[in-house]
């Protein structure tokens, strides 16, 4: 079940923190308003909190495997929110850090 927690942990941060910057880009750049930005600080500062729920207690290595899970997931909200295509090497790229994650986070320690 520690497992599976720390997975949804790390996947609302990402919703948090990718959707919280995407916000504040519409609002800025594509001229969408100051309620998308109020709206992504607002997500951002709820991501901060997020990460502090994970089942491990050591800020290094959740911020090191949440890297990984920004990576993939900023792909992925690319293609959902704007359309974009990523090509082999997104895609290698981001199940490599996916991996790390794996690795990071979840490889057997002793001691």
């Amino acid at each position: 079940m520690t497992v599976f927690r720390s997975i949804v942990l790390f996947v609302a941060a990402a919703i948090l923190e990718i959707g919280g910057a995407w916000l504040i880009w519409q609002g800025l750049r594509e001229h969408r308003g100051w309620w998308w930005v109020g709206a992504g600080i607002v997500a951002l500062g709820l991501y901060g909190f997020v990460a502090t729920l994970q089942p491990d207690a050591d800020f290094g290595r959740i911020l090191a495997a949440y890297g990984g899970v920004f990576v993939a997931g900023s792909l992925a909200w690319g293609m959902v929110a704007d359309g974009y295509r990523p090509d082999r090497y997104d895609v290698l790229g981001a199940l490599l850090c996916l991996a790390g994650v794996a690795v990071i986070m979840y490889a057997p320690r002793g001691g």
